[in-house]
């Protein structure tokens, strides 16, 4: 159990920020056996779902990298963990049915965060801020309850107090709601504040509102319909009197837009009786507490909900030492705009990750991206002058780190136009820092040399044309001599190189000779039965290709070429890499949880923070290298063993682990591999963590009476591997691990 040092509740002025990045030291944590009765930490705020085993997918890649690139990510957030996400209401019905109880785990957990926060970052936090907090400390248990409930619900919404429930935590509902809405205390509205008529009707059932609708003699088949007719009508300002008679309105409330919208704002409100919503201010408050709290780097207003479901499912996770640095933010100002950066990060990826974005989609993101773009610049050039050198992973927390990924995925929007000179500028300056976001370097370096080969030259002029190619030849090879951009880059540069340097013809002698080039795959052919889309048509790109298996079923084509492999006698997984990073999580679970400065800031990690940067391997290269010799030596699964009874009752979640493998397969796979491969694939992943966590081969074989293993990635018409999967069918092979291509062929188009 955490120890913890009570927080006064009594308001102390904000203390100075200190001026350099310190570590509480005094303040260090022993975590261990978190689970819904003795946790007092918080959950991690991101948790994605568990990989599963037959996760299919069809990766391309084309000669020219296409702009997409720059929508997938590669970011990481150190905090996160491996496990399924369960919807608030869940959340909420869960803890509902528990019955009363002494102390609510809501408000702990709330109160954790504010004590945590409050103890060592105070001065994050300005006197009127303080001064809410200290309010909300002097609310009543039951206030206290109803403002924290409310504060994981729907943001900015009303809600009914007599639909709220909560009956075994508050006695005197009118009371609580009250308190909250008092202009002493100021967290809430009451209903005089519902001006807007589709906030009001949005309280309505359906039939409550038909009932509203009915009177106004207005028409809808559902409730959008509804309210969109009911709307329509209250501009004609026209109305009934109590005699049925209709009354034309000439004045207007502004207030409320029209007189007749506050009459039937007025009837519906008489339908609802009282509500509540939280005032904005307070809530953005309490969650930047949170954001400070969880160290998040990606914008959440439910994070809280994530510490109560981790408790509520007993979820548990590893013991370790958790020293927060104290002064992760330096400055109020600091934090106010890293929170402001990640809202409009939010905004960003909730338009490019969500379907195909539309021409105003593209549009809002380069208008984000140009709005932010001077204080990028500015905040570039402040780091380059800062003598003190900063781990990279604390970086992240920078405002600059977020504005740089802003900028990153601005480029993508800005090619969709096909604005080349702007995005060769963004590029350009996108490459001329090395502080933030190094790991894509490689991705800007392809992406720059090729819009120079094809979109900047004048089509008349041969002279314009060499000029141009050999700009992007420069390119390619600053490309390859900068040492940020990763191997798995390496040979889209060098093809593009041997490609323009023909093109240029230049001699031979002068040309690049490439020295070190990738394994290939030994390859094959499956043939199956594909299913065609009804219309006889070919899937469109990203649409998944359907096959025939056994039996009758369907399924992917990774399942098609798996059922071959397990008629020759094979067994095997589709689980593209998730099998080597659960043995991997297995065999350095101990390393990944040692005791270092800054790497644990809460109680709910799965890995420690530098677990994704160069660092990792370096602060603990003689443990790794020990470790590695003895996988070498073939205690692989003797190390497995123990950590699997030590911890499978608990289900720990550790990245990249999943404990749906059965352990006695993960032990065979290992023998299967050997050690002196295993070893290898683990170094690989102890060094560059980030960049080799995807590429893994699809399929994963072992033939356990035979001491074999293989990889094998599937392929099917016209799909190409992509670099970063050639780059680890070179790391298998040259391992010793036997890795097949394998080619899915239809059989009825012979």
């Amino acid at each position: 159990m955490s120890v913890r040092k009570a927080n006064p509740t009594g308001v102390a002025s904000p203390p100075a920020s200190p001026s350099k990045r310190e570590t509480k030291r005094a303040r260090v944590f022993h975590v261990e056996n978190v689970d819904n009765d003795v946790a007092d930490g918080p959950a991690s705020p991101f948790i994605p779902p568990i990989p599963a085993l037959n996760r299919t997918t069809e990766s391309s890649s084309n000669d020219e990298p296409p702009p997409s690139s720059f929508v997938e990510d590669d970011d990481f957030n150190g905090l996160e963990s491996s496990l399924p996400q369960l919807a608030d209401d869940e959340v909420l019905k869960q803890e509902e049915s528990s019955g009363p109880r002494r102390s609510s785990i809501y408000v702990d957990a709330f109160n954790i965060a504010l004590d945590t926060v409050l103890e060592d970052e105070s001065y994050l936090f300005d006197d009127s801020e303080h001064e809410i907090f200290q309010k909300y400390r002097d609310l009543d248990y039951e206030a206290k309850y109803l403002y924290i409930r409310l504060f994981l619900r729907k943001t900015n919404a009303w809600f009914r107090v007599g639909k709220l429930g909560y009956f075994y935590d508050i006695k005197d509902m009118p009371t609580a709601c009250a308190t909250l809405q008092s202009a002493k205390i100021g967290f809430a509205q009451d209903d005089s504040e519902i001006t807007s008529l589709d906030d009001a009707a949005n309280l309505l059932t359906i039939d409550e509102l038909k009932t509203i609708t009915k009177e106004a003699k207005v028409a809808g088949g559902n409730k959008t319909q509804l309210i969109a007719a009911l709307r329509r009508s209250c501009t004609n300002q026209g109305s009934l009197d109590i005699k049925g008679q209709l009354r034309i309105t000439v004045n207007s409330d502004s207030k409320y837009g029209s007189i007749r919208s506050k009459e039937v704002i007025d009837k519906m409100l008489a339908i609802t009786g009282p509500c509540i919503r939280l005032t904005e201010p307070v809530s953005t408050l309490f969650n930047r507490v949170h954001l400070v709290f969880y160290r998040s780097t990606e914008w959440t207003e439910k994070s809280l909900t994530t510490l109560i479901l981790a408790r509520m499912m007993k979820r548990n996770f590893p013991s370790y030492f958790v020293c927060r640095t104290a002064n992760i933010f330096p400055t109020r100002d600091a934090l106010v705009d890293f929170e402001h950066a990640l809202k409009l990060q939010s905004e960003v990826d909730n338009i490019l990750e969500n379907g195909v974005p539309t021409k105003d989609d593209l549009l809002r993101v380069v208008e984000i991206m140009e709005s932010v773009y001077s204080r990028w610049e500015r905040l570039c050039e402040e780091e380059k002058q800062k003598t003190d050198i900063e781990e990279i992973y604390l970086r992240r927390f920078s405002a600059a780190w977020v504005y740089t990924r802003i900028v990153h995925k601005g480029v993508y929007a800005i090619s969709r136009h096909k604005d080349y000179e702007r995005e060769r500028t963004i590029l350009q300056a996108l490459l001329s820092q090395r502080l933030f976001h190094p790991s894509r370097r490689g991705v800007w370096y392809q992406r720059l040399a090729l819009i120079e080969e094809h979109y900047f030259h004048d089509q008349t002029s041969a002279t314009s044309k060499r000029t141009w190619l050999r700009t992007a030849l420069s390119t390619c090879e600053k490309g390859l001599q900068d040492p940020d951009t990763h191997i798995i880059y390496h040979y889209d540069l060098q093809k593009r190189i041997t490609k323009l340097e023909k093109k240029l013809n230049i001699a031979m002698r002068e040309q690049h000779v490439w020295v070190w080039t990738l394994r290939k795959p030994s390859t094959r052919s499956i043939t199956g039965h594909r299913i065609h889309n009804e219309d006889g048509s070919t899937p469109k790109p990203g649409q998944k290709t359907v096959w025939k298996l056994n039996f009758g079923e369907e399924g992917s084509v990774e399942e098609m070429c798996l059922e071959k492999y397990r008629s020759e006698g094979w067994k095997g997984f589709h689980s593209e890499g998730g099998i080597i990073k659960t043995i991997f999580a297995y065999l350095m679970f101990d390393i990944l949880f040692l005791p270092l400065p800054n790497i644990f800031q809460t109680e709910f990690q799965t890995c420690p923070l530098d677990l994704h940067t160069d660092s990792f391997y370096i602060c603990r290269m003689s443990e790794i290298n020990h470790r590695l010799v003895e996988i070498s030596n073939g205690e692989g699964p003797r190390i497995v063993m123990e950590v699997w009874k030590r911890e499978v009752e608990r289900q720990t979640c550790v990245i990249g682990l999943d404990w749906n493998f059965e352990v006695t397969e993960v032990c065979e796979i290992i023998e299967c591999l050997g050690g002196e491969a295993l070893s290898v694939i683990c170094k690989v992943l102890c060094q560059e963590y980030q960049q080799r966590s995807s590429g893994m081969p699809d399929l994963f074989l072992w033939n356990h009476s035979q001491k074999k293993a293989k990889f094998a990635e599937v392929k099917s018409e016209n799909d190409r591997l992509s670099d970063n999967q050639r780059v680890w069918i070179d790391v298998l092979t040259g391992a010793g691990v036997e890795t097949e291509l394998c080619l899915a062929i239809d059989g009825a188009k012979k």
